[in-house]
């Protein structure tokens, strides 16, 4: 749900990308726990990064990308 501070594209930005890691996750036969141990990130932030429900770091953005062995830029496009 969009906060009340934050224009409503910008959490349809974030869903998207979220949609992403979910979708290359589950390509890869993660579960969010073992995404999160390759990451180096809690469990709680792969799926808060999921479900579009925080403004993740962009260091733990950077991570999940690795550990998903994709580039940022892929996560954020289209």
């Amino acid at each position: 749900m969009p906060h009340h501070d934050h224009p409503s594209w910008l959490f349809d930005e974030r869903r998207r990308f979220g949609d992403q890691v979910r979708a290359r996750r589950m390509q890869r036969d993660l579960t969010q726990e073992a995404l999160a141990e390759r990451a180096g990130i809690s469990r709680d932030t792969v799926q808060r990064i999921e479900r579009a429900t925080n403004n993740p770091r962009l260091t733990d953005l950077l991570r999940v990308a690795r550990a998903l062995e994709t580039r940022l830029s892929d996560l954020l496009g289209e």
